[in-house]
Parts: C-alpha cells; sequence; structure tokens
C-alpha cells in the first residue's frame, strides 16, 4: 500500500512559480513509478510528467515541456513538480499517482494510487 500526501498548491500569476510536493509513504516507494496529473472541472484528467523509478527518465506532456520539471528523491520518499512560467491554463487541481511498474504510464487509468489533489490557480 502506498498514500499519497501532495501540497504547495495555491494562487500565483501568470508568469509566475509553484512547486508542488508529494510525499508517500511506503517501503518500496523507490520502486513506483511517480506522475502528476491534472483535473479541471468537467474534463479527464489529464498526465503532466512521470518519472520512471527504474532509470530515473522523464515524460512531459507537450503543453507543459520546457516550463515544468519533475524530480524524486527516493531516500526522502517524495516526487516534486517545479512549475515556471504559468498560464492561466495551468489552472487545475494536481495529483500525484503511483504505480507498481518500472515505465511511465500516461493513462490515469493505469495508476494504483492517488494523493487527495491540491489547487493551483493562475490568475491573468
Amino acid at each position: 500500500q502506498v498514500q499519497l500526501r501532495e501540497s504547495g498548491g495555491g494562487l500565483v500569476q501568470a508568469g509566475g512559480s509553484v512547486r508542488l510536493s508529494c510525499l508517500a509513504s511506503g517501503r518500496t516507494f523507490s520502486r513506483y513509478t511517480m506522475s502528476w496529473f491534472r483535473q479541471i472541472p468537467g474534463k479527464e484528467r489529464e498526465f503532466v510528467a512521470g518519472v520512471a523509478w527504474s532509470t530515473g527518465s522523464t515524460v512531459y506532456a507537450d503543453s507543459v515541456k520546457g516550463r515544468f520539471t519533475i524530480s524524486r528523491d527516493n531516500a526522502e520518499n517524495t516526487v516534486s513538480l517545479q512549475m515556471n512560467s504559468l498560464k492561466p491554463e495551468d489552472t487545475a487541481v494536481y495529483y500525484c499517482a503511483a504505480k507498481f511498474t518500472s515505465g511511465v504510464m500516461l493513462n490515469a487509468d493505469r495508476y494504483d494510487y492517488w494523493g487527495q489533489g491540491t489547487q493551483v490557480t493562475v490568475s491573468s
């Protein structure tokens, strides 16, 4: 079992930065692929970024490439999402997700564990 808890959301102006963190419980955190998704009301959960446990390789949605950076610290059981140059369209609830697998999955249905989400609001 893995429990995830996000933190770091809030209100920020367009062009600003926010850093999200996800703290995971569980002794085998290092064996989980970790990803961030986001969701706005009425839409499906959207993949944002992921980091594989096996290689540390990262995958990003085209909409955030060059602006967002995902990283993980297996010693601290955390995964972070540094979000720079934020745009109003980045406004969403951001979720941390985990799956016991080697590679990054883009489909939300493939993930086994989810955090409660944290709101990020970008004002124009």
